[in-house]
């Protein structure tokens, strides 16, 4: 019988308890099959390595930590005086105006379907900073900000600055940064605005001690909210990057933000302030006020994420292009849909629908570009036309129905927004907001490449193969 050393025979002994551990582990608590097998694999077949990965990476801890701080479809009644109530059943003339599309949308949210409200398309760093920083400056409340990245260069400093000026003249400012864009920085951004007297919250930071080092799970929220009067929500993070007419940009970024008054306003808040609480299990929160009618455009804030969100938006997409009579309209930087929803498209577009999707031609994450090029051609084929927009690198997430309905907000078309990561949507009925987005879609699409499916299928060998290996990963991308 071999002679192990002891250190071999250990290691062993570890593997022989801890495999089994956490492979049933994936087995029970993996929703998606595809997952759990892949899990399993791993922590089976690599010794140490494959559960440690299944315990850094595999486990859903946000799921965990929100029963613990009660953040459930059913809670968020610490909020005193402004608790989620449960959606109100939606009149007889909206169901009839807006069709199954607004019942689903309800049966999806812990929002109701409000009217009055006034949105406006801001377009890239150059409109949207300026709006922020003016509504900023002029808070005499409170000021509630949720964003993945807070760079520390021109933007971003302008940024900490007008946050530092409204806290020393007594209003309530709140900051929440992911724990994990809190590092694109350095030294953080947190540390920055804590020394300026600011609340400061890091979204499930990693850390060593105790281990905490998921790279999932992130808080993709954008959420600006001022004294409960005006939102802004979209793609955004906050730094010159997203400043495309700078001179010396070195990776500009084009994006879409939106302002947001009226009644849907609340709901942000109320969305930021669940998120404060998880991270922070604080009931302490602003008082809330009043807010009036401002338009004429019904709308309804939807959330997804690894908690018991899950899913929520992929079967909102779903019944979104299912409902689609005329035109579909996706404008999108990670373009990775599950099978489900790319059935969903097919099925639209063979049933006559104007399906366009539209990406960056040059993607800031180029292992999901060649992930998507190899899956393009099931769209292709079925007559969806795909578009690639020249740079810069287009960061803009839309989603269009029939001149009627929009999506805006955080999340992208991949596994890491739909699955992995929290993120935030805002639903816009009304055609006078949908027709300039249509028109924004349609001239990005004019100014771009149309992909084809003989393009597509006539990728050389070693292309093929390094599109179906990142494909293989697409989904921990």
């Amino acid at each position: 019988m071999p002679d192990y050393p002891l250190e071999t025979l250990i290691a062993i002994l570890f593997h022989a308890i801890l495999a089994p551990a956490t492979a049933l582990h994936a087995l029970m608590y993996k929703r998606d099959p595809r997952a759990a097998f892949g899990w399993i694999a791993v922590c089976i077949l690599f010794p140490l390595a494959g559960p440690l990965l299944y315990v850094l990476f595999g486990l859903n801890r946000a799921r965990g930590r929100a029963q613990r701080l009660g953040l459930s479809d059913l809670g968020f009644a610490h909020e005193r005086g402004t608790a989620i109530e449960a959606p109100q059943p939606l009149p007889p003339e909206i169901v009839e105006t807006h069709g199954e599309l607004a019942r689903i949308g309800q049966a999806l949210s812990r929002h109701s379907l409000v009217p009055g409200n006034r949105v406006q398309t801001l377009v890239n760093g150059e409109e949207a900073y300026p709006a922020m920083l003016e509504s900023i400056a002029a808070a005499e409340h409170h000021i509630l900000l949720s964003t993945y990245i807070l760079d520390r260069d021109d933007a971003g400093t302008r940024f900490k600055r007008a946050l530092a000026d409204a806290a020393a003249r007594g209003v309530d400012v709140r900051v929440l940064i992911d724990g994990f864009g809190d590092w694109y920085s350095w030294p953080r951004s947190s540390r920055s605005l804590q020394r300026a007297g600011i609340k400061v919250a890091r979204f499930l930071p990693p850390r060593l001690l105790p281990p905490s080092l998921a790279i999932n799970m992130r808080n993709h929220h954008k959420i600006l909210v001022v004294d409960d009067q005006v939102g802004y929500t979209g793609g955004m993070n906050l730094g010159d990057r997203h400043l495309v007419d700078k001179a010396d940009n070195p990776r500009p970024t084009a994006d879409l933000h939106f302002r947001l008054e009226g009644p849907v306003v609340v709901q942000l808040r109320q969305e930021f302030l669940r998120m404060w609480h998880f991270t922070t299990a604080s009931e302490d929160v602003p008082a809330a006020r009043p807010v009036a009618s401002t338009g004429d455009l019904l709308c309804r804030t939807i959330t997804d994420g690894p908690d018991e969100d899950l899913d929520r938006l992929t079967m909102l997409l779903i019944a979104a292009v299912a409902e689609a009579r005329h035109s579909i309209r996706i404008m999108t930087p990670y373009f990775l849909p599950p099978r489900e929803l790319v059935a969903a498209i097919q099925a639209a577009a063979i049933r006559g629908v104007d399906v366009l999707v539209v990406l960056p031609e040059k993607n800031n994450l180029p292992y999901v570009h060649w992930a998507t090029r190899n899956m393009l051609w099931e769209l292709l084929f079925r007559g969806v036309r795909v578009v690639y927009q020249p740079p810069p690198f287009h960061h803009g997430k839309l989603f269009v129905v029939d001149c009627d309905y929009t999506l805006i907000g955080s999340t992208n078309w991949d596994p890491r927004s739909l699955r992995l990561n929290f993120e935030l949507q805002v639903e816009v009925y009304g055609a006078d907001f949908a027709r300039p987005l249509i028109q924004r879609i349609d001239q990005a699409a004019d100014a771009g490449r149309p992909v084809t499916l003989s393009e597509v299928d006539g990728r050389p060998l070693h292309e093929r193969l390094r599109d179906s290996a990142c494909w293989l990963f697409s989904p921990y991308l």
